[in-house]
């Protein structure tokens, strides 16, 4: 007996988080309530990410658009189903005791009722798609199936929670080869089961003896890691020394740094961008734009450079850190008050380079948690030549209401990136702030 088709409804906060997503339901059906082509039409005009998206799914369905949208819907193509727009349906009796205001979400739980109801005689499930807990609350207290939005979800995230792999006992002549002889040593030569991945780091150990190693993939070797310091930045711990290696690493163009606050992500990559910078034509260091509490920026006084400042100012803070290093009356911190003042150091919301190819660029994104999947893809494939790009993010720290450990780009990035040759990742542990940051981090 042939497998009945589902018909899945979506939520605006589907489309705002991949404008793609109408294309990743396999053969069943999908159909988009009228009032979500509503709440996408308001959200069009504007240069956040979300606005980008709802023009984009805009462009989209007019792509597919016809009258067939209404009446017997318009196929996505080869296995796949079809695509339905269904208009505004009463409250049925059930929902109006539950929820009697017309707030765009009820509507759009009046049309799944709608649909469950029609298709309650065929035995097709009717589920309703949505990134709001809340709804999918809503939903299933009056008999409605719902269900997150998965497509990109990780589905592993041990990663994050381990250290850095530390062997012990490692034989002593292993130890001296690695100072000996800079090239490194055959990555069969260590006592571990499995072969090593990309980039992988390793604090190799014998007794008081030990070193800090990296396995280099084009040449097949575990290398020595020397600890670097720069611009007046100097590692504290194993996994500073490790990040600021894969900076420094012209072959490395993507790199990702995890860890909870405090732990120096930020400082470390912007350290090592004003190390290379005779390297690349210009700095970026950008963040994306969360208002807290999820409140439109438009309440915040002054014009949009002044409403735009606070959300920066921990950017700024970084490169405070680094310019303190230094006396004011030194070159370091006269260089860098230079490279700021002729644009070759930019720090600026991420929305405000959307669109652009960014060539012979070092590309910070720091707070890399706040984006979705596709934006962080959106993202990368604007790297030209000579481009490094490092995302820097907490995934206990998301402030974004739709997205969680399992569900944001800076997971999405790092679990399907792992084994390229060209990318790597390290979880920083250690806070190095203060003992009461570090302390505040990891018990409140």
């Amino acid at each position: 007996m042939a497998r009945s088709k589902k018909i899945f409804v979506l939520d605006t906060n589907v489309i705002l988080h991949d404008y793609k997503c109408i294309y990743n339901f396999e053969e069943n059906d999908i159909v988009l309530p009228i009032v979500v082509l509503e709440e996408l039409d308001r959200l069009k005009r504007g240069s956040d990410l979300i606005n980008l998206h709802a023009r984009e799914f805009t462009r989209e369905l007019d792509s597919l658009s016809g009258d067939k949208l209404f009446e017997g819907g318009i196929p996505l193509g080869k296995k796949r189903g079809k695509l339905f727009i269904e208009t505004g349906k009463p409250f049925s009796k059930t929902l109006l005791d539950s929820f009697p205001e017309a707030t765009p979400d009820h509507r759009i739980l009046a049309i799944c009722d709608y649909l469950r109801n029609k298709f309650l005689p065929t035995h097709r499930e009717v589920i309703l798609v949505s990134k709001d807990i809340n709804l999918r609350m809503k939903a299933k207290s009056i008999g409605i199936i719902a269900q997150d939005y998965k497509s990109d979800k990780v589905h592993d995230i041990t990663f994050f929670s381990k250290n850095i792999e530390c062997i012990e006992n490692v034989e002593q002549k292993i130890i001296t080869a690695l100072y000996e002889h800079k090239e490194g040593i055959a990555f069969t030569d260590l006592p571990i089961k499995n072969s090593p991945t990309p980039n992988q780091y390793f604090v190799l150990r014998n007794g008081h003896s030990s070193v800090l190693a990296r396995y280099n993939p084009f040449g097949h070797k575990v290398e020595r890691i020397e600890k670097s310091k720069c611009y007046g930045i100097e590692p504290r711990n194993a996994e500073q020394t490790f990040s600021l290696d894969a900076l420094l690493r012209p072959e490395i163009q993507l790199v990702a740094l995890t860890g909870k606050a405090g732990t120096g992500k930020t400082l470390l990559a912007l350290a090592a961008a004003l190390h290379q910078e005779n390297h690349y034509d210009q700095i970026y260091l950008a963040r994306p734009v969360i208002p807290l509490a999820n409140r439109d920026m438009g309440f915040l006084p002054g014009d949009v450079s002044e409403k735009i400042a606070p959300f920066m100012q921990p950017l700024y803070d970084n490169l405070a850190v680094i310019k303190h290093k230094f006396k004011p009356s030194s070159k370091e911190y006269t260089h860098i008050e230079e490279l700021q003042k002729n644009e070759k150091l930019v720090i600026t919301p991420l929305a405000y380079i959307r669109g652009r190819t960014l060539s012979n660029a070092f590309f910070i994104v720091d707070e890399a948690q706040n984006l979705t999947p596709h934006e962080v893809k959106t993202i990368i494939t604007r790297a030209g030549e000579g481009t490094k790009m490092v995302f820097t993010g907490d995934i206990q720290q998301i402030d974004s209401p739709y997205l969680d450990s399992m569900s944001n780009g800076l997971s999405y990035l790092i679990d399907r990136m792992k084994g390229q040759e060209i990318f790597a990742h390290v979880n920083l542990v250690k806070g190095e702030r203060s003992y009461l940051a570090d302390l505040a981090s990891t018990l409140l």
